[in-house]
């Protein structure tokens, strides 16, 4: 019995330390499963603060890529004969000897007025050389060629209206602002008739000035004669190099290449820039990690637990039954957020009116939003100014005296009333407008513009009309026999038909007949 009783305690003790066995086993798997998920998560931090961490070797530094080579040379465009012509005929032959002559006797201001005449024939030359040296460009971009013409001829009328007052020197003002408006001939189809009919007007001037001072000073004559010649010498070049408008190169280069191309001062080209400098080393791996953290970790205790993320009970499987079929968990995303409501646009009907304005800046006339204006008056106006029209409603604009060119931009039913025009009447975007010339003008331009009418004089029958994306464009011309006031309407043709001759394009207008 009692080998029997030892038989079963051995027996017993052997299960017990089977199940002390299990119980560490288990308890050994339990504490591996939480050394790998500490592990897991030392691991992602060690990946979000050293993103390198995972590279042992580093990148080498990719050598410096060789400098540029040297540009090229700048182009040197030689001076077109034109603009060499125009220094020696004009700069040089008239316009020196005439400013050295006023400096010699003139006031101040005279002096003043001259010496810019300089800068505004200068720019002359600029657009000259331009057009010697370019094929024509579209006549947006040869607008801003003129910017500089725009300026020098205003300063130059700008001395004459702050010495109004003087009286001694005010033909002498009025001289030298007259004439200068010859430069516009650059924007003219025929330039030479232009230029003469400025030339004209100065000789109004000049010979009262004349008058005035042939018994008194001689010097004064010599003054006026010289201005005088010296238009006279523009004349005779634009007879020369430009008789039917500014002279363009067919065989140039365009107007950007020639703007791309430097002034040449004989300075030596720039040295190549330095090459790029080399990027940054790459970061060195971290040593730390591995197991030490695992249990660097683990010795934190309960904080450990502290970056988790609670599990929500719609998360849980246990008690969410609907997750058990899909064997999913739906991404806890955040509702849209909801679009910030638009602010309505304000009615056209409540929008602020800007205020009209009716005034004489410099040379120009600025008269702008103006609305049911039946008789708005520009008394005496001269032939140096000019007659700016925006933005204008339900208004009339009559015009006494021969003035340099009117522009009508953005207007609505407006009509112009005009006596006399130098340069050329200019109507854009403006429709329903009406324009009587009652003396003469040499072109009238329309672009954008639909439903016009224009009523030329007997002295006006020469005119150009020139019009672009145009239609309903009426001109009446006097009945020849007829009283005067009695006009015949006749449309500007729409249709065109253009064909092909000889490897060029003919267009034409359609006429209909039957």
């Amino acid at each position: 019995m009692s080998g029997q009783g030892n038989s079963l305690y051995t027996l017993s003790t052997i299960i017990k330390s089977s199940r002390t066995i299990a119980t560490i086993h288990y308890r050994l798997e339990a504490v591996a499963s939480r050394i790998e998920d500490v592990a897991d998560i030392q691991e992602q931090r060690a990946g979000i603060s050293n993103p390198n961490a995972g590279s042992s070797q580093t990148t080498p530094v990719p050598a410096p890529p060789p400098p540029p080579p040297p540009p090229p040379p700048p182009a040197v465009i030689e001076d077109p004969k034109a603009a060499i012509a125009y220094d020696e005929a004009i700069l040089e032959g008239k316009l020196k000897p005439f400013i050295e002559l006023t400096n010699s006797f003139g006031s101040d201001a005279l002096k003043e007025q001259v010496s810019l005449l300089e800068p505004l024939f200068g720019a002359i030359r600029q657009v000259v050389h331009t057009a010697g040296s370019c094929i024509q460009p579209p006549s947006d971009e040869f607008l801003k060629l003129l910017g500089p013409v725009q300026s020098g001829y205003e300063a130059v009328s700008l001395v004459k209206e702050k010495n109004s007052r003087d009286r001694e020197w005010s033909l002498h003002y009025s001289v030298i602002a007259t004439g200068a408006s010859c430069v516009s001939w650059i924007t003219d189809s025929k330039p030479g008739p232009f230029v003469q009919g400025i030339k004209e007007e100065t000789e109004f001037y000049g010979n009262r000035l004349i008058k005035d001072y042939k018994e008194k000073d001689a010097k004064h004559l010599e003054w006026t004669r010289a201005f005088t010649g010296l238009l006279q010498g523009l004349k005779e070049y634009i007879a020369e190099y430009h008789t039917t408008g500014l002279s363009w190169n067919p065989k140039g280069i365009s107007l950007s290449e020639y703007k791309a191309i430097p002034a040449t001062d004989g300075a030596p080209p720039p040295p190549p820039p330095p090459p790029p400098a080399p990027g940054p080393a790459p970061v060195q791996a971290s040593g730390s990690g591995g197991v030490a953290a695992v249990f660097a970790e683990l010795n934190r205790g309960a904080d450990v637990t502290k970056g988790l993320r609670k599990v929500e009970k719609s998360e849980m499987t246990h008690k969410n039954p609907a997750l058990r079929e899909t064997s999913t968990v739906p991404s806890n995303t955040s509702p849209p957020l909801s679009k910030k409501p638009t602010k309505p646009a304000k009615p056209q009907s409540l929008s602020t009116k800007k205020p009209a304005k009716f005034a004489l800046e410099g040379n120009k006339w600025v008269i702008e939003y103006q609305e049911n204006e039946p008789g708005l008056m520009v008394e005496n106006a001269e032939i140096s100014q000019v007659i700016t029209l925006y933005g204008c409603k339900n208004t009339t604009v009559v015009i006494k005296g021969k003035v340099n060119g009117v522009t009508i931009v953005n207007c609505i039913k407006t009509s112009v009333l005009v006596d006399s025009v130098i340069s050329s009447v200019s109507v854009t975007a403006s429709p329903s407008f009406v324009i009587q010339i009652t003396g003469s003008a040499p072109t009238i331009q329309l672009d954008s513009t639909d439903s016009g009418q224009i009523y030329l004089s007997k002295n006006c029958l020469g005119v150009e009309i020139i019009t672009a994306k145009c239609s309903a464009i009426n001109v009446s011309l006097p009945v020849e026999g007829e009283e005067e006031g009695v006009f015949e309407e006749k449309p500007i043709p729409e249709m065109l038909r253009t064909t092909v001759h000889n490897g060029a394009l003919v267009t034409g207008v359609v006429e209909h007949t039957g």
